[in-house]
């Protein structure tokens, strides 16, 4: 077991564990490390250059940074089962996860949705350029409602940006979308009042003044509250899990599994 130190009572978790809980086991690919080399970086970032030489490189900067320096993707690949079940990816922003399954051959059918329709337009470009079968990019407003599906869901660094109502209501949602037997992936930041939580909460506040984020971060919801209305939604909920890596920010992954039916 791999622990870090944490503050008295305000991180939910101070371990991540090496070897995963009874029913998780089939969510490890141990073949391959969930790490990403720098040549899978770079090959990724590559479908986010602009068509001419001299065109706005800030996608493919902020590609490269973000598949090197955040375990964002290290965590995910870690726990998604490698069972080609169908993904929905709510907030999926430029689809930088659908490059990353790809690159490793996980080929269930990947549907990303955004809000941002400019980052969604940007996604399909880079999608075509990197040749991404069986992916899907659509302008929506998660709020709004979601659409069809039956799968894995990951719900990643989104749900900061909304109110509580809205938080349990798209929670509910995308709850209704994990298929028996498969799992629910969310990524966020917890209200823990230490030093991580307020970079973040200041990080959060200038990508919506930069313009990077459409809207202000409104509410950080508490390991509680998020473990409560999860289990309320009919799933097993595992305890968080730190998913900062060396980033200063106070990002946790919470891991939920719809029971397979019986039988």
């Amino acid at each position: 077991m791999r622990c870090g130190r944490s503050g008295p009572s305000r991180s939910p978790s101070a371990c991540w564990p090496t070897v995963p809980e009874a029913g998780l086991a089939q969510a490890r690919d141990a073949r391959q490390s969930p790490r990403l080399s720098a040549a899978e970086t770079r090959h990724i970032a590559r479908a986010f250059l602009p068509e001419r030489a001299w065109g706005n490189r800030r996608d493919y900067y902020y590609g490269r940074s973000k598949l090197r320096h955040d375990p964002l993707f290290e965590g995910v690949l870690h726990w998604l089962p490698d069972d080609d079940r169908p993904v929905l990816d709510i907030g999926c922003g430029l689809g930088l996860l659908a490059h990353v399954l790809r690159q490793r051959q996980r080929r269930g059918r990947y549907t990303g949705v955004d809000v941002d329709a400019g980052k969604v337009v940007r996604a399909r470009r880079a999608a075509l350029r990197g040749r991404l079968a069986q992916v899907r990019f659509d302008a929506v407003d998660a709020q709004a409602g979601l659409p069809a599906h039956q799968g894995h869901v990951v719900l990643l660094d989104v749900l900061q940006y909304l109110d509580p109502a809205p938080q349990q209501a798209l929670l509910e949602a995308a709850s209704a979308c994990v298929a028996p037997g498969a799992l629910l992936l969310l990524r966020t930041p917890l209200a823990t009042g230490d030093r991580r939580d307020h970079t973040t909460r200041i990080a959060d506040r200038l990508a919506w003044l930069t313009g990077w984020m459409g809207t202000r971060p409104r509410h950080y919801p508490s390991a509680t509250a998020l473990e409560g209305r999860l289990a309320r939604a009919g799933l097993t909920v595992h305890p968080p899990r730190p998913l900062h890596g060396r980033t200063p920010f106070n990002s946790w992954l919470l891991v939920a599994e719809r029971p397979a039916a019986p039988g």
